[in-house]
């Protein structure tokens, strides 16, 4: 029985009509109209709202349905699934996920085992929330899914084509409010086991402080675990799950702190050396997927202080020595994100 993705787009396609937005723009310039998702079986199921075709059930749940039946077995989600089925074993045989709002829906359906390795996991649901088509395939890249044309007949099982592997060391660079954060946790959205590792201060004595770690929290996915910590080099030994190490700049901070050089006058940096060397030597060594976050601060003005000048010098060489270690570094500024040639 034929299955074919008919249209790929949110509910109003992308470009949307008369929508002057940037991203509807770009959409034109890039040829790719997008129309609103509907999947065809056999001619006849076209969903939502469609009957399934004989011999298939349809099962709806919150976030989404499954289908299954002789000609596939299907699940859309648009958002992480409540109540739905036990997935089949090794996965569904194509999962159709809305990834533009809720990235984490990815990482749900494979710590569920719906998307399995197996599974042809497609981007659906495509409009502008996302900025450009090229952003789209970026995010799409390294989330391990495929965006395919409107009119797409859906692969037999194992003819599956694999995403390109993503990089497994990623640093990313970027000033305050730049965005930085934000993109580490989209890119690690779509990993079933993700660590979060915290370098700064909880913030007990600040509310201001306190209030941006819960502002964090509250973005991540429930189902993410969280380790404070500046024993950076044994949780990159950690295997099994995904790290987010936000970020390299408080780690430094409270590492010179530890080692009591922001009085000295003279400090003696070579324990300080000594602990960049080992971090450096552990994230070479790593085995896990990790994304660290880190400030740039060799952009602006001389900092006025003895102090601010050593941070500025040490944190730029322990960026430095990270990025040397990576396989893809980055450079957030105002939320766009500029890759840095190796």
């Amino acid at each position: 029985m034929d299955v074919e993705l008919l249209g790929t787009g949110g509910p109003d396609g992308w470009p949307a009509a008369d929508c002057r937005c940037a991203s509807c723009r770009r959409a034109l310039a890039a040829g790719e109209p997008r129309a609103p998702l509907r999947v065809r079986i056999g001619g006849r199921f076209e969903p939502p709202g469609s009957a399934p075709p004989p011999g298939h059930t349809m099962i709806n749940f919150v976030g989404g349905y499954e289908l299954t039946g002789p000609a596939i077995r299907l699940i859309y989600a648009a958002r992480p699934p409540q109540g739905a089925p036990v997935p089949p074993a090794g996965g569904y045989d194509v999962a159709l996920v809305d990834l533009l709002d809720a990235p984490e829906t990815l990482g749900a359906l494979r710590r569920l085992g719906a998307a399995g390795p197996h599974t042809d996991v497609i981007a659906v649901g495509l409009d502008h929330r996302v900025s450009s088509p090229a952003e789209l395939y970026r995010r799409a890249a390294y989330w391990g899914v495929r965006v395919v044309p409107d009119r797409t007949p859906l692969r037999p099982v194992g003819t599956v084509p694999r995403p390109r592997p993503r990089p497994d060391r990623v640093l990313l660079l970027g000033g305050a409010r730049s965005g930085k954060s934000a993109e580490a946790e989209r890119r690690l959205a779509g990993e079933p086991y993700v660590r979060y590792v915290a370098t700064g201060e909880p913030g007990d004595g600040d509310p201001e402080w306190r209030a941006r770690v819960q502002a964090h929290v509250r973005r991540r996915p429930h189902w993410w675990s969280t380790t404070e910590t500046l024993d950076l080099p044994a949780a990159l030994g950690r295997p099994g799950e995904a790290l987010l190490i936000d970020g390299l700049g408080t780690w430094l901070a409270r590492t010179m702190d530890e080692l009591g050089l922001w009085e000295s006058a003279r400090p003696d940096l070579a324990p300080l050396h000594d602990r960049i060397a080992r971090l450096a030597g552990a994230w070479r060594g790593t085995v896990a997927h990790v994304v660290a976050v880190s400030d740039e601060t060799g952009l602006g003005v001389v900092p006025a202080t003895p102090a601010g000048r050593l941070f500025r010098d040490e944190l730029g060489r322990l960026n430095a020595a990270i990025a040397a270690e990576s396989e893809e570094v980055a450079l957030v500024v105002a939320g766009r994100v500029t890759p840095l040639p190796g």
